[in-house]
């Protein structure tokens, strides 16, 4: 997996993100790719192909301070900020989402899926890959078991396009964000880049100007050579060879993708544009996500890892730094969504690991708190200007209505056009389902 940029930790707990194996220089280019361009394009399903862009909310957003608001609840409970209305007839949500308010008619609020962790990690292998299950530990005799994020399955199951990764991770703050199990081919293009930077550019996905078009055509032909010389003489399966040239062969297109290069080409954005996402890192995050599914990425992850909030929520973390940012690019993706046409091809999902607990604590915070949670959808198949189920009174947990994370998966998938029902094999053969008998969320599908 091709990673660029720094590591940031980002949870309370102060946890070393996993390290999963990753490649490094691709000798035959003389350029560092992802092994991720091993992944070989599945059969298309015939339906029209959506693109999914998830806006996660590293550390666990609080659900009553920003769209499920108890302004009736006693003060311990409600917190300090006000509900202001929205357009969306009888809904209100933060006063410091005034820009958002104006967008809830492109939004199905979910408040019925709830899960039994508030532990980070188990919470995020919850939401990103749908399964409630805790990853053992590794051993000889039992080997990790971790389940694939929702990009890597979409890879895996729908293939590249237009000479674009199926899967790019911008950010560093999720865990189980990658393949699990199914193996480092099917990690996303990892991105740690900030795009406001002024110098912001992905060397790895183009030619360097010390190598050239020339010589990687040559190096590219060498390799073939190289590839035919070791079947005559060591009688490499040929499998082996088939399946190593194409991945050279995603490389290649990667590099010399006229999309590609484009699409991370921030500066030819007119300035208002940029303006308007807000000239932050999240804002300039968010606006590349938009170029890329524009180009034919089908999953980008957007990660922002500053919502662990267990302290100084009002008038500190929440009301200067986490909500302002979000209501400013979050309100200038739908909008520029739909002003392009892309609402009708793209999915914009807005979720973190868990909520936070209903009581503020002692340090004007809250804390973990996997039962209740607010997921935002909108775009191409969900039914907008809706809100699906309803929590207590102190926003404890879901009352009537209420699903689980597979049910959700199954809902991510179902709009990606995957068939959860389908098995694949761990490495130690044994047999799991892309999704364990999850039903999409009907409540939210148009």
């Amino acid at each position: 997996m091709l990673q660029l940029g720094g590591n940031r930790s980002v949870t309370c707990q102060g946890i070393t993100r996993r390290s999963l194996l990753q490649m490094g220089a691709l000798s035959a280019f003389g350029l560092n790719l992802p092994q991720l361009l091993a992944a070989e394009a599945a059969k298309k399903n015939p339906r029209k192909d959506l693109n999914i862009i998830l806006l996660w909310m590293g550390g666990g957003p609080s659900n009553m301070d920003t769209f499920d608001m108890k302004p009736d609840a006693p003060a311990e409970y409600r917190g300090e900020f006000r509900p202001i209305s929205t357009n969306m007839p009888g809904v209100s949500i933060c006063e410091h989402l005034p820009l958002m308010s104006q967008q809830m008619d492109k939004i199905s609020l979910v408040l019925s899926v709830s899960h039994p962790s508030s532990v980070h990690e188990q919470a995020a292998h919850f939401m990103l890959t749908g399964y409630q299950s805790v990853p053992p530990v590794a051993s000889e005799d039992v080997p990790e078991l971790i389940y694939p994020a929702y990009g890597s399955v979409i890879t895996r199951e729908k293939g590249w396009q237009n000479g674009m990764p199926p899967y790019v991770r911008l950010g560093n703050a999720a865990s189980y964000s990658r393949a699990g199990y199914m193996g480092s081919s099917y990690n996303p293009l990892h991105i740690d880049t900030d795009p406001n930077a002024p110098d912001f550019k992905i060397e790895d996905v183009s030619v360097p100007d010390s190598v050239g078009l020339e010589r990687t055509a040559r190096r590219r032909e060498m390799l073939g050579e190289l590839d035919r010389w070791q079947r005559q003489v060591d009688g490499l399966d040929q499998n082996v060879l088939t399946a190593r040239g194409k991945f050279y062969e995603q490389a290649y297109s990667l590099m010399t993708s006229p999309a590609a290069k484009k699409a991370f080409k921030l500066d030819e954005e007119p300035a208002s544009v940029r303006d308007r996402y807000g000239r932050h890192r999240f804002g300039q995050t968010a606006l590349l996500a938009r170029r890329l599914v524009e180009a034919g990425v089908r999953f980008v992850t957007v990660e922002t890892g500053r919502w662990d909030t267990h302290e100084n929520n009002f008038p500190g973390l929440l009301h200067q730094d986490c909500l302002p940012s979000l209501d400013v690019y979050w309100s200038a993706l739908l909008e520029d969504l739909t002003e392009r046409g892309l609402m009708d091809s793209t999915v914009v999902i807005w979720m973190g690991e868990f909520g936070r607990t209903p009581k503020v604590n002692g340090r004007a915070g809250r804390d973990h708190w996997g039962f209740s949670n607010a997921i935002c959808m909108s775009g191409a198949g969900i039914k907008m200007g809706s809100v699906v189920g309803k929590t207590d009174k102190y926003c404890s947990e879901p009352v009537g209505l209420r699903h689980s994370t597979h049910d959700f998966a199954a809902t991510v998938y179902h709009l990606a056009g995957v068939d959860c029902t389908k098995e694949y094999m761990t490495p130690d053969q044994r047999p799991v389902l892309i999704n364990y008998h999850g039903k999409p969320i009907a409540e939210c599908l148009a």
